[in-house]
C-alpha cells in the first residue's frame, strides 16, 4: 500500500486511490467539477489542481493521479492557489450573471467555489456566448450557456443510465453539450442529471422557480413508489413538499433516485380525500368522523367474522397493517389478503418472497437471470444496480419472459417455461430474479417450484430472488396479513375493509359487500366504497415500510396530513374504540413495540434479520404460455403518481410514443 505525504501529513492509502481520494480521506477539501465518486474520471475541468514533488513543475490534476510511494502532495501552496483562481478565471468567462434567478442558486458548485477559490475581480469584458437550450423532455430544463463543459451529464448518462443521447459537440470555443440529433432523453433516471450537474445548466423543470434552498425544511424519509426503498430527502416548505432528493446509501440507491420517485410529488396534493365520506342513496356525501364512524359501525353490527374480510393495498405501512389485522382478529376474521396484485407468494415461506442476494449483493454476482420481469419500469434502481454489474465486469444478463428494452445488452433465452426448463448457466453465483408477472398464472406453484430448482444457494451465496413492486407487500407479508392456509375467498363476505387498496381486485368484491375505503386518493378504492376514512399519504406520516430484500425502514413525517385526514393506525385503533374492541395500543411507541414482540424483525430498523432457506413451490405441470411484466407503464403505477401532472406528462413523452410505434 502506498505511503505518501500530503501536506507533510503522512497517509497510506490503497492501491489505486487517487490523489483527490487521499486527501478527503484526511479531510482534506479539494475543489472539483468534472469529478464525481461514481462516474469515470475525465480531468477536464482541472480544477482539483495541487502540487506534486517529485514531479514535472506545474500543478497537477489530483482526480487523475494516483497515489504513489513517496509522493509529496501540496493542496494549499501559493503554486496552487495562483492555478486555481487561473481555472475559476477561465471558468467564468463565458458563464452569465444568473445567480439572482438561477435555481441552483444557493447550493451551486460553481458558485461556492469561486468565492472560496477564485478573484474578487475579472478581467474579461468581451461580450459572452450564448448556446441554444436542448429539449431533454418534462424532467430536465436546460440553460445550456451556464454550463462549464464538465461532461458530468454526458458520463452519467452513458455510464449509469445506460442512454447514450448526450455528448460533447464541436471544438474549442463552439463546444458544447447536446444531443446531436434533437430528442427528448426518455430515461427513468434523468432526473439524477439535475444532481450531477455542477452549475445551473440542468435544473428541475418541475421545481424551476417555486423555492430557494434556505426556504426549505429537509426531512430524512423513505421512497414508496415501489419495492426498492430508496433513501430520499423530502424538502417543505410550510405545509407542502417542494421536491425530493436522493439520499446516499450505497446498500439500496446509492446516491441515486428514479424520476418517479423523485417527480411523483405533485401527485400529494391533487384529487386527495381531505374529510370522512358516506353513502346515502347511493352518493357519497361528506360527513364528520363521528357520523363516518357510527354509520360504519352500524353497518358492522350483527355480522360474524366468517363475513367480514380485509384488504392491504400497496401503500400499506406495516403500522396500519398490523393495527388492521388485530383489529379484524378482534372481531373473529381471518380473511386477511396483502397479496391484492394477483401474485400467488407462498406464504409459508418466507425465503421465496424476498431478494435474497440484497441489491449491493448483485455486485458479486457473475451472471444474472431476468424470469417474467422489467427490472426496467418494476424497480429502477435495481436495474441500475445491474447494470453497473455488467458494465464494470461484463457479467452475461439472461432474459426469460418478454423481449424487453433494457439499458444494457443481455441473452434472450426465451418466452415461456421451456426456455426456463432448458436453463443451464455456468456460473459459481448466479443471481435469479424473479418477477410478480411470473406468479400472477395459474401454474405460480410450479415456476416457483422450477426457479426455485435452478437457483444456486448454498453456504456463501443465496441467488433466488423475488422482486415485489409494492412498497406495502413486505411488511404485510411478514405481518402474515393473508388468509388461512394461504386461500382467500369472498365466500359469504358481507363487509370489507379495503386499507389503501386501489388495484382491480376492488372489482372482484360481492356487489351486495358494504365496504370501508381507508386511503389518501380518490381513486379505484374510494370508488368502491360505502364510507370513507381519509388516511395521510407517506410524506404525512411516520411508517414502517420494509424493502424488497427485507430491509426495514421508517419514514418521516415531512407534512401534517391535509384537511381532517388522520395517520393509518389512528383510525383503526379509534374505530376499534367505537365498534366496543379496542386495540391494546395507544402511542406509535407501544404499536411498533407490540409489532416488534410479535415479528421481532421489525425491532431491527435499518437492517435485513436472516431468514431459513427452506423448500417452496410444488412440481407440477406447466403452462406454456409466455410470461409477461407487471408495470406496462413505469410512471404511473399507484394513486399518488397517478394524479402527478408531471408523471402525465412523462407519460406523454416517453410512453404512449413507444406505444404508438410498436402499433
Amino acid at each position: 500500500m502506498p505511503k505518501l505525504k500530503i501536506n507533510n501529513v503522512e497517509i497510506e492509502v490503497a492501491p489505486g486511490t487517487n490523489l483527490l481520494q487521499a486527501a478527503e480521506q484526511m479531510g482534506i477539501e479539494i475543489p472539483r467539477f468534472c469529478y464525481h465518486d461514481k462516474l469515470s474520471v475525465p480531468g477536464n475541468c482541472r480544477m482539483c489542481l495541487v502540487e506534486v514533488k517529485p514531479g514535472p513543475p506545474k500543478p497537477q490534476a489530483s482526480c487523475c493521479l494516483a497515489a504513489a510511494d513517496g509522493m509529496e502532495v501540496l493542496t494549499d501552496s501559493e503554486l496552487v492557489h495562483k492555478a486555481r483562481k487561473g481555472v475559476m478565471e477561465f471558468l467564468l468567462i463565458n458563464h452569465p450573471l444568473d445567480c439572482p434567478i438561477c435555481d441552483q442558486g444557493g447550493e451551486c458548485d460553481l458558485q461556492d467555489q469561486a468565492v472560496a477559490y477564485g478573484y474578487d475581480r475579472s478581467r474579461y469584458f468581451e461580450a459572452k456566448r450564448a448556446v441554444k437550450d436542448k429539449e431533454l423532455g418534462p424532467v430536465v430544463k436546460t440553460v445550456m450557456t451556464r454550463c462549464i463543459q464538465c461532461t458530468r451529464c454526458v458520463r452519467f448518462a452513458s455510464e449509469i443510465a445506460g442512454v447514450d443521447d448526450l455528448g460533447l459537440l464541436n471544438r474549442g470555443e463552439d463546444v458544447e453539450i447536446g444531443t446531436y440529433i434533437e430528442k427528448t432523453m426518455a430515461s427513468e433516471m434523468s432526473g439524477n442529471l439535475v444532481d450531477v450537474c455542477p452549475v445551473g445548466a440542468l435544473t428541475s423543470a418541475p421545481y424551476e422557480f417555486t423555492a430557494r434552498p434556505w426556504e426549505l425544511r429537509k426531512v430524512e424519509s423513505v421512497d414508496v413508489m415501489d419495492a426498492v426503498g430508496c433513501n430520499i430527502r423530502v424538502d417543505v416548505r410550510g405545509n407542502e413538499v417542494m421536491r425530493i432528493l436522493p439520499r446516499l446509501n450505497e446498500a439500496i440507491n446509492e446516491t441515486w433516485l428514479a424520476d418517479k420517485s423523485r417527480l411523483a410529488m405533485d401527485g400529494l396534493k391533487r384529487q386527495r380525500l381531505d374529510r370522512p365520506y358516506v353513502r346515502r342513496d347511493g352518493k357519497l356525501v361528506e360527513a364528520s368522523w363521528e357520523d363516518a364512524f357510527a354509520f360504519a359501525a352500524d353497518k358492522l353490527k350483527g355480522l360474524q367474522g366468517a363475513q367480514m374480510a380485509a384488504l392491504a393495498g400497496d401503500l400499506a405501512c406495516a403500522e396500519s397493517v398490523y393495527a388492521l389485522k388485530k383489529f379484524m382478529n378482534g372481531l373473529g376474521s381471518n380473511m386477511l389478503e396483502c397479496r391484492v396484485d394477483g401474485a400467488a407468494i407462498d406464504v409459508s415461506a418466507p425465503a421465496s418472497w424476498r431478494f435474497n442476494t440484497t441489491i449491493a449483493g448483485l455486485e458479486q454476482a457473475d451472471a444474472v437471470v431476468l424470469v417474467g420481469c422489467n427490472p426496467r419500469t418494476e424497480a429502477p434502481l435495481i436495474n441500475a444496480r445491474i447494470r453497473k454489474v455488467w458494465y464494470n465486469k461484463r457479467v452475461p444478463v439472461y432474459v426469460i419472459g418478454q423481449k424487453i428494452d433494457l439499458n444494457y445488452p443481455y441473452t434472450y433465452l426465451g418466452a415461456g417455461v421451456d426456455a426456463l426448463e432448458k436453463l443451464s448457466i455456468k456460473a459459481e453465483r448466479p443471481a435469479m430474479i424473479l418477477g410478480t408477472a411470473a406468479l400472477q398464472r395459474a401454474d405460480a406453484s410450479a415456476v416457483l417450484a422450477a426457479v426455485r430448482a435452478k437457483a444456486v444457494v448454498n453456504e456463501g451465496w443465496n441467488g433466488f430472488n423475488y422482486l415485489h413492486t409494492a412498497a406495502g407487500r413486505m411488511g404485510a407479508l411478514m405481518l402474515g396479513f393473508t388468509p388461512p392456509q394461504g386461500q382467500f375467498s369472498w365466500q359469504g363476505i358481507k363487509a370489507v375493509w379495503l386499507n389503501n387498496v386501489d388495484t382491480d381486485v376492488v372489482k372482484s368484491i360481492p356487489a351486495d359487500a358494504f365496504v370501508i375505503y381507508q386511503g389518501h386518493h380518490g381513486d379505484a378504492g374510494a370508488a368502491r366504497a360505502d364510507v370513507i376514512f381519509p388516511a395521510a399519504t407517506y410524506t404525512e406520516k411516520n411508517a414502517t415500510y420494509v424493502n424488497t430484500e427485507g430491509r426495514v425502514q421508517q419514514t418521516r413525517q415531512a407534512t401534517s396530513p391535509v384537511g381532517q385526514a388522520k395517520e393509518d393506525w389512528k383510525i383503526i385503533r379509534a374505530f376499534s374504540e367505537v365498534i366496543g374492541k379496542p386495540l391494546s395500543f395507544n402511542t406509535l411507541a407501544d404499536l411498533r413495540a407490540a409489532m416488534a414482540k410479535d415479528v421481532p424483525a421489525f425491532g431491527a430498523v435499518d437492517a435485513i434479520t436472516p431468514v431459513a432457506w427452506s423448500d417452496f413451490g410444488k412440481a407440477g405441470t406447466l403452462d406454456a404460455k409466455p410470461f409477461g411484466t407487471a408495470v406496462a407503464n413505469y410512471y404511473q403505477t399507484c394513486v399518488i403518481s397517478r394524479a402527478s401532472v408531471t408523471m402525465a406528462q412523462c407519460t406523454e413523452a416517453f410512453v404512449k410514443p413507444l406505444a404508438m410505434a410498436a402499433e
